[in-house]
């Protein structure tokens, strides 16, 4: 088994394609072929399933995926320790939940892109659960989360506390207490949302009942409170962004606390100096939120 069979091996699995693998690689698309069926042949499993003119990944190939993964990854990172006095550089792979990354994040990967210009970042969003996943699993080097998660591979830190706007049309007038909610249709992400489940709990400590619509979109969400459909709970980053679009209006309960948010990485990906930089920004630019 060697690396350029594993590398041979991801980016077919990632495309689904030998010829896209092969256009990435700058290789022929007979050499990868052959190379897939020679690891093929040393593992003693099919890595692929033909489908049509494409490759669907199959159940062994999935498993392999995972340490192939993690094989590439400790290479690149040996070879960013071997010179750790460089300036970071590399691929960075970011991921955060929407509400960081719709109202927390844009400046700061703007300045991070002026000051590690040699860092080619890929960043992603996705719900907590996928994004923990992703940073288990190699696939991100860090991610921003609103779940403090006790994980054996994970370290964390806090890096901003998340005020908790309740959002409405304008024309609803002022919303003066829970009860006011009574009845009413709240737009929220779906169940595993930290947010939400702060409002359901808050809604049910006050007695409130009202139907609760799921929609895995800000946009969307903010779309249908402006239009005086209903409201919805939102960090504050995300209403202060939004708040002039729209004609939204924001309320602000004692008892609705603040979440915190954190940035997590896998503590077996060992040094990467983007990523410690990453890191250092965040803790820097929102200590004060």
């Amino acid at each position: 088994m060697e690396l350029s069979q594993l590398t041979m091996f991801k980016a077919v699995a990632d495309h689904g394609s030998i010829i896209r693998a092969s256009e990435l690689l700058h290789c022929v698309p007979s050499n990868i072929t052959n190379r897939i069926k020679l690891l093929e042949k040393e593992l003693g499993v099919s890595l692929f399933i033909r489908k049509g003119r494409g490759l669907v990944i199959s159940p062994s190939g999935r498993l392999f995926l995972g340490y192939a993964n993690k094989i590439l990854s400790l290479c690149q990172e040996s070879q960013r320790a071997l010179d750790p006095a460089a300036a970071p550089s590399g691929l960075l792979k970011i991921g955060a939940i929407e509400s960081s990354a719709t109202g927390r994040l844009p400046k700061l990967l703007s300045k991070f892109h002026q000051l590690y210009p040699s860092v080619q970042m890929q960043f992603s969003t996705g719900d907590w659960s996928q994004l923990l996943n992703d940073v288990v699993d190699h696939k991100l080097d860090g991610a921003i989360i609103a779940v403090n998660q006790d994980h054996p591979d994970i370290e964390s830190i806090e890096i901003y506390m998340e005020e908790l706007v309740l959002i409405a049309s304008s024309a609803a007038g002022h919303v003066h207490n829970p009860q006011d909610l009574s009845g009413t249709d709240i737009f929220m992400w779906p169940e595993g949302c930290p947010y939400r489940k702060a409002l359901e709990n808050w809604l049910q400590a006050h007695g409130v009942v009202s139907p609760v619509t799921s929609i895995a979109s800000y946009g969307t969400i903010l779309g249908c409170v402006s239009s005086g459909a209903g409201v919805s709970l939102v960090p504050r980053g995300v209403f202060e962004r939004f708040r002039r679009i729209g004609d939204i209006s924001g309320h602000v309960f004692d008892d609705l606390h603040p979440i915190q948010n954190y940035f997590i990485w896998n503590k077996n990906s060992g040094p990467h100096r983007a990523k410690e930089k990453f890191a250092e920004l965040l803790v820097e630019e929102f200590k004060d939120v």
